[in-house]
């Protein structure tokens, strides 16, 4: 049974900073694709970062470039998201998700992965 489990999200000012976390347990993450997706209220899910389990191999949206960047540390099983210069834009809820298969690459399509964590909501204040 593979988990994924969120946290970091919080209310945070405009121009302010969060880093989300996602401790993974049932399945070691070091040589699967993962992501960070976001869903603002009425919107659909989209992809704001994806990793490969190849080392450098990241993947933003053009909205979050040059502001969130994307880590993963295989010793810990967790997956990261840094987030900085955080804008009302950005309120969402955060989901993090595992590809279950080999892709060597980034994988940016929701409906590719496998699993999902239950998402931590971030709100940014103007």
């Amino acid at each position: 049974q593979v988990q994924l489990v969120e946290s970091g999200g919080g209310l945070v000012q405009a121009g302010g900073s969060l880093r989300l976390s996602c401790a993974a347990s049932g399945r070691t993450i070091s040589s699967h694709a993962m992501g960070w997706f976001r869903q603002p209220p009425g919107k659909e899910r989209e992809c704001v970062a994806a990793i490969g389990w190849i080392e450098g191999s990241t993947h933003y949206a053009d909205s979050v470039k040059g502001r969130f960047t994307i880590s993963r540390d295989n010793a810990k099983n967790t997956l990261y998201l840094e987030m900085n210069n955080l804008k009302p834009e950005d309120t969402a809820v955060y989901y993090c998700a595992l590809e279950r298969g080999s892709t060597i690459g980034v994988v940016t399509t929701a409906a590719r992965y496998d699993y999902w964590g239950q998402g931590t909501q971030v709100t940014v204040s103007s």
